[in-house]
């Protein structure tokens, strides 16, 4: 499904066909009169922080209107588990924020309601986006998402519960046996919970991706047709059922457990071992967490691919207020102004100039290992208008896959119908 190509060449492409000579990016004016941007964004503070993406955001806007007299930015932030919902209802009542920074973006697009990225941005801010980022940005080859930032995953363990369990603490798992083989070992410790496995409503599309990806399977094959019930992935979920699960080594339900709960439980030592993305490093260093990292165990060694998972940048179409947001996007990924938000919360830039600063910057050196999985991450199939629909049923059912008990292949056969589904009823988006 991921298409390599320079995105250069792309961008100077669709530029082309759209009969633009310059993009608003390039121009030295805002547009006829004064404007106000809405931007609405998501919060990437703690819960209970100091840390609100309220003040990056404004700071950023007041910044942007010293140069840009003309426009004014409103800046609306809202925690991650509401904003995509206040996107979707300002969108309702025809009210929709010209900038928008959420979770998804393929509906809009679909619906017509979004500008295509090569109405927005200058050609250097284009060709500047990493190009597998760009590339999950895009419906039917068009490109309307931008990628924010983003994040890989890697396994996270708790050195001191290791060495309490007899297992070498700078030597993690790399297979699925050697992770079975030091869960038994913690559990036989006291661990509470040897592996974590967040399967219920918050992670379960990304820890159910990680998975299908470490026994040889997906989403998606190749040219994006679904293979949810691929042989490959109903065995990779058997293989949890009877060796993580059904043993005990999980703790808890896996259909009942959210990353954040798992996350909390780890900053508290009761967790062995986890799949884990750089947020967790702040949270275990702030807890005093001996904790190592590693690749995602695989079948038979490391993990070949690694979920990549990016948020989404959007400019609607309905205020008629391009060339304003254009301006304003292309500022927001100025280097130095998106190398200032990934690195205030320990995040993956997603362009090419904040991605080498950041492997310069020794000070993210722990990040490195996750900014080196990205050129082999696969991404959700978010250009897929169907994904919405088939992530919701993902949420609700694929835990169920691996509960002592359970079936796996009814349960992914189950879940292959509904993307199916909405893959029949979904429509192509507009052009």
């Amino acid at each position: 499904m991921e298409r390599r190509r320079f995105l250069g060449m792309a961008a100077t492409g669709l530029a082309g066909a759209t009969g633009m000579t310059a993009l608003s990016g390039c121009g030295d004016g805002s547009g006829s009169g004064k404007v106000t941007l809405k931007l609405v964004a998501a919060d990437y503070g703690d819960p209970g922080g100091n840390n609100s993406s309220q003040t990056y955001w404004e700071s950023l806007a007041d910044a942007f209107t010293k140069k840009n007299p003309d426009i004014s930015v409103d800046v609306a932030v809202h925690s991650w588990s509401e904003v995509d919902k206040k996107v979707a209802d300002m969108v309702a009542a025809d009210e929709p924020p010209d900038v928008a920074q959420i979770g998804a973006y393929a509906d809009y697009a679909s619906q017509g309601r979004l500008y295509k990225v090569s109405e927005l941005l200058s050609i250097p801010v284009q060709a500047d986006f990493l190009v597998r980022l760009a590339e999950a940005g895009e419906v039917q080859r068009v490109q309307y998402g931008l990628p924010f930032v983003s994040s890989t995953r890697l396994l996270f363990y708790n050195k001191n519960l290791f060495s309490d369990a007899g297992l070498d603490p700078e030597s993690p798992p790399e297979t699925w046996e050697e992770l079975k083989a030091a869960a038994l070992a913690l559990k036989k410790a006291g661990v509470e919970i040897p592996y974590g496995l967040p399967l219920g409503p918050e992670e379960a599309p990304a820890e159910t991706m990680m998975w299908m990806l470490s026994g040889g399977g997906s989403y998606v094959d190749n040219v994006g047709n679904y293979t949810i019930n691929s042989a490959a992935n109903v065995r990779t979920f058997t293989w949890i059922r009877d060796n993580l699960v059904t043993p005990g080594f999980t703790g808890t339900n896996p259909a009942r457990t959210d990353r954040q709960e798992l996350f909390d439980a780890f900053g508290r030592g009761d967790v062995g071992m986890l799949n884990g993305h750089p947020t967790l490093m702040q949270q275990a260093e702030r807890r005093s967490v001996s904790y190592g990292t590693g690749k995602i165990p695989g079948k038979g060694g490391p993990s070949e691919s690694n979920l990549g998972v990016a948020d989404w940048m959007m400019a609607f179409r309905a205020n008629g207020n391009r060339e304003q947001a254009g301006k304003f996007l292309d500022f927001v990924y100025r280097e130095t102004n998106h190398y200032a938000f990934a690195s205030r919360y320990d995040l993956m830039p997603v362009t090419t100039s904040a991605t080498t600063r950041m492997r310069e910057d020794r000070r993210h050196k722990k990040l490195w290992r996750f900014l080196d999985q990205l050129d082999t991450a696969q991404f959700y199939p978010v250009g897929k208008v169907s994904w919405a629909g088939t992530s919701a049923a993902i949420k609700k059912n694929v835990g169920e896959a691996v509960t002592r008990g359970g079936d796996p292949k009814s349960v992914l056969n189950g879940l292959q119908r509904k993307a199916e589904a909405e893959e029949k009823a979904t429509s192509s988006p507009s052009k």
